[in-house]
């Protein structure tokens, strides 16, 4: 072969290796998956909506060596042309942009380290050796190897393969048969309101109103007079008296401070006496709109404010520094490292947090990827919408959030027809229609995604007549707008979400949490509408999962053990799992977790799976809970965090791992 072209072979070979772009020959739509086994040295796969569905599992197959980017750039198309004098237009590649061709142009990259006895690819960075890998691919599905440079993955296969990679300055990693996840992303979690409660009482798992007292008092007595108490994680259904509770017994217990206790699921909270004097609520105290002051039968507040209500009291409580919402957020993020998040969808974000965002990135502190939604409420969502999305590696801002009704644990879900449990009650509209449109309509005109929590099926009936309105009646799937939450769904609207291309952002936590007493609230038949995941999933909807923190814990190993048995830890649902008709199967756990989070955020060609290509975004594991026994997942500990190819968080002692 003449040298020149020798030389062009090696060059593109080169380039192919370092670039790990995808595939010139653009592959067939399947929903199938290949078989290639972990030796395969894989193609990425691209992840788009196709003519007769949409979302993240219409995805390609492309051939199974090694490919090019659908647009080459200009050196690779000038290495084409030393290659080929056929040229067709402005792309290149003439006869090389046949199926065959993209065959060709893996055989030249492996000819390039096949030519010359001893010959290897360039070093990599960081090399992944002896684990067990579930890429959440197409192809191949397992592998035991991975290499990563520059902070993307150039090769995924076996050990002996990837071992080629390991140079003089490349930190390896032996893990000995442990298991590596792509990089885990929750889809709707609240990262300040996280940081907000690694500072506050928690009350999460308290087994009664005196617990919860008894927690409450111990951090009144440590705080001066005058100054808030603040705490967040209460929940009646968890108490021997499920009954909402009275303030008497808190204000007796904390004289000297306003207190201000916010439920679990955020949309309620319990005041003492002291905050409802400030705030001015007493017995002639109306309830304000979308929000409900309950009282005793006495009629007097009872110190449970819903909803809008809960405004009257925490606007009182002095706003955090910039500093101070600086810190929580990278606690947060580091908190969500730790547990194997590698990004999070913010779902409702204001000026405060943007800015706290835009100073964490300057520093060069930002340990996570953040997708973020701006509150409807808030300033900076007419600011999204002026100037549009805003996108970044670690940080973008392309979303509006809208709140559309409240909880169903509080009651504040709105329903089609009157609670089980309170006759002529129907829940509560927090959010003006006519608003939502405008918003909408606006949101689409700019490029703005739409996300909208609606948990009753009256409120999620609202957002789909909302979304049906901007979209002009057609689907719409490449806007990849979502419904939060979508708890209750009448089967005629799941249809509707199939039909229009909207996404059902769910929390499978939520479901374990609130199946003991779901049924309560809504009766025998309504329940059947609720944390439907499989029906979602048949109607061919894209279902992202994500957990709601700190409504539900920010451990993902949580949400896929509540995903696949429906189970909650408590013992509190059957053993075979509460509505186990609607378990999901462990892959499909794990692409939830991954694969649609990634689609959702728009990111689908860098973040979701690990292959060649992709971002290294991964988390090391000390058990498998994608294969091992479902029992385990909870227990599961997480060893490594990488984002970008860099360790942001190791577990002590996982050094090595």
């Amino acid at each position: 072969m003449p040298q020149p072209l020798v030389a062009a072979h090696r060059r593109l070979a080169a380039l192919l290796i370092r670039s790990s772009v995808l595939s010139l020959v653009p592959p067939p739509l399947s929903r199938g998956s290949d078989a290639l086994g972990v030796g395969a040295v894989q193609t990425p796969t691209g992840l788009s909506g196709a003519a007769g569905g949409y979302g993240p599992y219409h995805v390609g197959r492309g051939p199974a060596l090694l490919g090019v980017d659908p647009q080459p750039t200009a050196v690779v198309q000038a290495l084409l042309a030393e290659l080929s004098p056929r040229r067709t237009g402005p792309r290149g590649g003439g006869a090389l942009r046949s199926a065959s061709g993209g065959i060709l142009m893996a055989a030249l990259a492996l000819a390039a380290w096949a030519g010359e006895p001893g010959a290897a690819p360039p070093p990599a960075d960081l090399v992944v050796l002896d684990a067990t890998i579930h890429t959440a691919a197409q192809s191949p599905a397992r592998a035991e190897a991975m290499a990563v440079r520059d902070g993307r993955i150039v090769a995924v296969g076996t050990s002996v393969d990837v071992r080629r990679y390991v140079g003089g300055s490349t930190q390896v990693l032996e893990l000995r048969g442990r298991t590596v996840l792509p990089g885990l992303i929750d889809s709707h979690g609240h990262l300040d309101g996280l940081g907000r409660k690694l500072g506050i009482v928690d009350l999460v798992g308290t087994a009664s109103y005196d617990e919860v007292i008894a927690r409450v008092a111990a951090r009144a007595r440590e705080t001066p007079a005058g100054e808030w108490v603040l705490g967040r994680g209460w929940d009646q259904n968890d108490w021997p008296d499920q009954a909402l509770p009275h303030h008497r017994a808190l204000s007796e217990a904390t004289p000297d401070h306003p207190v201000v206790l916010d439920r679990v699921d955020g949309y309620a909270v319990l005041a003492n006496r002291r905050a409802l004097e400030l705030a001015g609520i007493g017995r002639d105290t109306p309830d304000p709109p979308g929000g409900k002051i309950e009282r005793d039968a006495a009629g007097e507040p009872n110190g449970v404010l819903v909803d809008a209500a809960t405004a009257m009291v925490k606007s009182l409580v002095p706003p955090p520094t910039p500093e101070q919402t600086e810190r929580r957020l990278l606690a947060a993020m580091n908190a969500c490292a730790a547990v194997g998040l590698t990004m999070v969808h913010d779902a409702g974000i204001g000026r405060a947090q943007r800015d706290a965002y835009a100073a964490l990135l300057e520093r060069g502190t930002f340990p996570i990827r953040v997708y973020a939604m701006a509150y409807a409420r808030d300033p900076l969502a007419d600011e999204v919408l002026d100037r549009g999305p805003e996108n970044g590696d670690r940080f973008t801002l392309r979303t509006i959030k809208v709140q559309i009704d409240g909880a169903l644990g509080s009651r504040g879900a709105l329903l089609g027809a009157p609670y089980a449990d309170r006759p002529g009650h129907v829940g509560l509209e927090t959010f003006p229609h006519e608003r939502l449109e405008a918003i909408a309509r606006r949101a689409r005109q700019r490029g703005i995604q739409m996300r909208v929590h609606a948990i009753g099926d009256l409120g999620n009936a609202l957002a789909l007549d909302a979304y049906e309105s901007a979209f002009g009646g057609r689907p719409q799937p490449k806007l990849r707008w979502a419904i939060e939450h979508a708890q209750v769904v009448r089967p005629a609207d799941i249809r509707r979400f199939a039909r229009l291309g909207v996404v059902a952002s769910m929390q499978a936590t939520h479901a374990t949490s609130d199946g003991p007493w779901a049924e309560q609230r809504l009766g025998p038949e309504r329940v059947k509408w609720s944390y439907a995941w499989r029906q979602f999933l048949a109607a061919g909807v894209p279902l992202a999962n994500g957990s709601d923190f700190p409504v539900e814990s920010p451990n993902p190993m949580l949400g896929l053990y509540a995903s696949i048995t429906r189970r909650d830890l408590d013992g509190r649902l059957p053993a075979a799992g509460w509505r186990p008709e609607e378990r999901l199967t462990p892959l499909e756990a794990l692409r939830s977790f991954t694969v649609t989070g990634a689609w959702l955020a728009f990111r689908e060609r860098d973040l979701g799976t690990l292959e060649v290509g992709r971002l290294a975004d991964f988390v090391v594991l000390d058990r498998d809970p994608i294969a091992g026994p479902a029992a385990g997942i909870p227990d599961t500990k997480v060893l490594r965090t990488v984002v970008g190819g860099v360790t942001v968080y190791e577990a002590p002692g996982a050094s090595g791992h």
